[in-house]
């Protein structure tokens, strides 16, 4: 199967990107996180602050301060256990149980690992991995790698007035095993929806960040000592507190990936997956090798032309941005199945929630020439019950803040008819959100790795509007199984060369019976 059958029936037609006859081994499945061994191991404290709201002015961090933030970040944050709907057949209730962080996961699975390149007072400088099973650093190399990883970055970073360096990966067994091939376009929202938790738990620690998308993947893998048929990096982010270097040169040398790796050794690490039987995922190691970079310089994304709105108008009420405590959000953050409950929603509510999600969607990366309000993903929704506002579909233009019709009506039967389960009802839900992204997922800038851009940049925008759902006491829960051609349909989106990327029900909700525990000090 070509590259591009393989993404495009990834997004349209599931069934003929996976291997058929699928079964889920659930006894042989993998743990949710990363456990190495015979390593040196530095325990991170345990006495996490309540509240992130009164931090003071931004100091290089301690490992105990990197302790809190790695927690707030990816940190084992809750334990859940709660009852199957109970089905006629079956005469014992079936209890499920999860470990959930303040980043969600599809299934709870969480296939990306955090990494960090720290050089503070309390440890040695050198690359760690974030154990979060027993909250802990292991350490992978000792050493100073600014050098080597300025270059991996095309000399765009001072890498140097970072105190530390953030890496995502994503191991590829951890939720293939349930999702088949399907699990590549979850492994990058996934990665998305972590990156987006880290940079506001950065900007409450009062730390600089940006992402990088583009980099010398072997360089960075080997470094880490990753089997690369096993796991990948994802993204890289820098953290500072001093004045730093964001873009820097673009016509700086060219550097090779196989002159880098040549400079430093291979390590080689053991770890525990349980999984005795992995089974073959060889088109998720294929797209992961074409999307990798071997050289440097790297490109600029090529912007589009905005759309050119049309229809009517309904502006929205000036609003600022939400002032809510971080913490009790995050925390708070619910995902309703069949908990969604329909009430009246007002025009306000629904301003805060766009404006507040998009705004904090701002970042720093190195895909712009220069800093824009223009993402190259954007949200368009589907309205009900909303106070002042008709119901219909919508385009939001987060730039004049303001909703421009697209197909008036209640499309909520049509919405529902679009499921692939039935385990969400529309017809209680007065926000449908869609974020929405080019159909050629940047190809002709980016090449290959423009999809994983894409899926990465949405889960990051999910990830804004789930919190911003929160802080206004609604629920939301991310979707994957539904009708794409429905919903482009729904909003006219095919001669416009772009397409539904995920669906978001948001709306008030009821409790849900299950026994929960917070796992913090």
């Amino acid at each position: 199967m070509i590259l591009d059958e393989f993404l495009h029936n990834l997004h349209f037609d599931i069934d003929k990107a996976s291997i058929p006859n699928w079964e889920v081994d659930w006894e042989d499945g993998p743990l949710a996180y990363k456990l190495y061994y015979h390593l040196p191991e530095i325990p991170l404290s345990l006495d996490i602050p309540l509240t992130l709201e009164a931090q003071e002015v931004p100091v290089k961090p301690d490992l105990r301060k990197i302790g809190h933030f790695l927690w707030y970040v990816y940190g084992i944050t809750q334990f859940s256990q709660s009852v199957a709907p109970m089905i006629s057949t079956k005469k014992e209730l079936e209890v499920m149980q999860s470990y959930r962080r303040f980043a969600p996961s599809g299934g709870a699975l969480y296939p990306n690992e955090l990494y960090v390149y720290l050089k503070i007072d309390d440890v040695p400088d050198g690359l760690y991995h974030f154990d979060v099973s027993h909250h802990r650093l292991v350490l992978l190399r000792e050493g100073n790698f600014d050098n080597y990883l300025t270059r991996s970055l095309g000399s765009r970073c001072d890498l140097t007035s970072c105190f530390g360096t953030v890496f995502i990966s994503t191991m590829f067994w951890k939720n293939f095993f349930k999702y088949n091939n399907f699990s590549y376009r979850l492994q990058g929202l996934d990665a998305g929806v972590l990156m987006g938790q880290l940079i506001e738990v950065a900007k409450r620690f009062g730390f600089a960040s940006g992402v990088y998308y583009q980099y010398l993947d072997r360089a960075i893998n080997h470094l880490l000592g990753f089997k690369e048929q096993e796991e990948s990096i994802y993204s890289v982010i820098p953290l500072t507190v001093e004045p730093a270097m964001w873009s820097g040169n673009r016509h700086s040398e060219n550097v090779l990936t196989n002159d880098l790796i040549r400079e430093i050794r291979p390590i080689q690490t053991k770890q525990y997956v349980r999984t005795k039987n992995i089974k073959e995922f060889p088109m998720l190691i294929k797209m992961n090798e074409a999307s990798m970079l071997h050289s440097t310089p790297f490109r600029w994304f090529e912007k589009k032309e905005r759309r050119n709105e049309e229809g009517k108008v309904v502006s929205l009420p000036l609003v600022n941005r939400l002032s809510y405590d971080f913490m009790s959000t995050c925390q708070k953050r619910f995902s309703p199945d069949m908990d969604f409950q329909l009430k009246k929603i007002s025009k306000q509510e629904l301003a805060s929630l766009l404006y507040e999600a998009t705004a904090s969607f701002r970042y720093r990366n190195d895909l712009e020439k220069e800093h824009s309000d223009d993402s190259r993903v954007s949200i368009y929704v589907c309205l009900y019950n909303i106070e002042g506002i008709p119901d219909g579909a919508y385009f939001y233009d987060n730039i004049e803040h303001s909703l421009y019709l697209v197909n008036a009506g209640d499309h909520r039967l049509l919405l529902q008819s679009g499921l692939s389960l039935d385990n969400v009802n529309l017809l209680q839900v007065p926000i449908t959100l869609h974020v929405v992204g080019d159909n050629d997922h940047y190809k002709d800038s980016l090449g290959y790795r423009g999809y994983r851009i894409q899926q990465m940049e949405t889960g990051m925008l999910v990830q804004k509007l789930l919190l911003a759902a929160s802080a206004l006491e609604m629920g939301g829960h991310p979707l994957l199984g539904f009708n794409v051609n429905v919903t482009d349909h729904i909003y006219n989106l095919d001669p416009l060369g772009k397409t539904s990327l995920i669906q978001i029900p948001i709306g008030p909700y009821r409790q849900r019976p299950w026994l929960m525990g917070r796992l913090h000090t």
